[in-house]
């Protein structure tokens, strides 16, 4: 039975094309939202996705943006985009992918990172990616393992560790356990109204183990626990929005609050009653904060 999507109405207004470019020796797949890539003077923002997601993940944020131009791609390993070839998944592999498909599709576009995306793109920025803005949603801007869910985390350590090791089959299966999904789900979900909850799990359902093998989920992981934001902060002078849920189970805001003051220009807006799913919970509210950094005016019967 199809699960009703809150933002199916809006999304659907959308000009949306599928385009592939090759990036690093592989094949990058990525989405065009909003007018195509020949139509000028439209602002275009490079979107990023988190960890075991792909491009879906941030359509409803997209779906409150339709003065803007925003591409995105599927990371590497993940969605349509296959792994790159001979290549370790680590963080320097992905944030200089960033770097290459930014140079090819948009030069010059905002960038912007989720969750693992925010480590990714502020790396890339770090690294010498030429952006005039960054925004990162619900940021890791703590070590995972250290937080106040660092038992939890030790937990999904062995659980990627157990999946890499045993038989593939059965290590592949394990990794994409329905049941695992559903409980990070549960975990991770903090409204209460019943349509969106059934929303955000047929999403993670659908989405959360579209991943190419089980080696390239184990070097994202990884990347994903052993890095955050707070290495590259003082790095990036670009003006950088930080859209941060007072409820992240990941980094709680505390630490959010503490990493917008190690970025040399940097605005942080707080979201009340939301967790890690910023992106499926209150898009309406992070796509505002963007189009007020991003000095977008509201395009009008939106």
């Amino acid at each position: 039975m199809p699960v009703f999507s809150p933002y199916a109405e809006r999304l659907s207004r959308l000009p949306i094309e599928r385009h592939e470019v090759l990036v690093r020796g592989g094949t990058t797949a990525y989405w065009v939202y909003g007018p195509s890539l020949d139509v000028e003077g439209v602002p275009t923002v490079i979107a990023v996705h988190g960890f075991r997601g792909e491009h879906h993940g941030l359509e409803p944020v997209l779906a409150y943006l339709p003065e803007l131009r925003v591409i995105a791609p599927d990371l590497p390993g993940f969605g349509e985009t296959a792994p790159i070839p001979g290549r370790t998944h680590d963080l320097d592999e992905y944030a200089g992918w960033l770097q290459e498909f930014a140079a090819a599709v948009a030069p010059g576009a905002v960038i912007l990172g989720h969750s693992f995306g925010s480590i990714v793109a502020s790396a890339a920025v770090a690294g010498g990616l030429e952006t005039p803005r960054l925004v990162l949603i619900n940021p890791i801007g703590a070590p995972a393992l250290e937080g106040p869910k660092g038992v939890m985390t030790r937990l999904a350590v062995f659980y990627y560790d157990l999946g890499a090791k045993l038989p593939a089959k059965l290590g592949t299966a394990l990794l994409r356990s329905k049941l695992i999904v559903r409980v990070m789900s549960l975990t991770m979900a903090k409204t209460k109204d019943p349509v969106l909850r059934r929303f955000i799990h047929d999403q993670h359902d659908t989405y959360f183990s579209d991943f190419a093998d089980r080696d390239v989920l184990r070097d994202a992981f990884v990347a994903s626990v052993s890095n955050d934001v707070r290495a590259y902060a003082p790095q990036i002078d670009v003006p950088t929005l930080l859209v941060a849920a007072q409820q992240d189970d990941i980094t709680p805001i505390e630490a959010e609050r503490y990493l917008a003051t190690l970025f040399p220009n940097a605005e942080l807006v707080e979201i009340a009653g939301v967790g890690h799913l910023i992106h499926y919970e209150t898009p309406a509210e992070a796509a505002g904060a963007i189009r007020r950094f991003l000095r977008v005016p509201v395009a009008r019967g939106q």
